[in-house]
């Protein structure tokens, strides 16, 4: 008898409508899309987005508007700014979403892990006591425990308390 693990919800990123270009840019020039794109902040410098395809619920990223494989050449100052709404992002995660820790990361290029290399963007990825399981550590499979949209929505109404 063969397993199955059902996960409907990939079915977008298989037969969905495919972004020519970089996605982050995109996003970043389509504030139109802003709900459909699951935006949870902008403003002139980053926006705050869900990632699609999260590690753990309430997984977003933080993404500069200028487009940019190289950390080396993003302005500072809106580098500081990255780094300002990683801090409020944890305490929102922490405070506001219940977290017991987060992980923050950037992978810079492919060979770094970069799903999306051409653009970089910054990981926070809540954390809850007990959130591994076998699965994840024998299966590279992940089990996501609740509703997408019901975790955007949550930390969306968060955000004016937060950030």
């Amino acid at each position: 008898m063969e397993d199955i693990l059902y996960a409907p919800w990939r079915d977008e990123y298989i037969a969905g409508a495919k972004i020519e270009g970089c996605v982050f840019c995109h996003i970043s020039q389509n504030e139109n899309e802003d709900e459909e794109s699951r935006i949870l902040y902008r403003d002139e410098h980053c926006f705050i987005v869900m990632n699609k395809y999260p590690y753990t619920p309430g997984h977003f990223m933080i993404i500069p508007h200028f487009h940019t494989d190289k950390l080396e050449e993003l302005d500072p100052a809106v580098w500081l700014h990255m780094a300002e709404l990683a801090q409020k992002g944890v305490r929102l995660l922490k405070e506001g979403f219940g977290a017991h820790g987060v992980n923050i990361g950037m992978n810079l290029g492919a060979p770094a892990g970069a799903g999306i290399a051409e653009h970089i963007h910054m990981h926070l990825v809540p954390r809850f006591n007990r959130d591994t399981n076998f699965i994840t550590s024998i299966a590279q499979t992940r089990v996501y425990s609740t509703d997408f949209e019901k975790i955007y929505k949550k930390i969306k109404s968060l955000l004016p308390e937060y950030i």
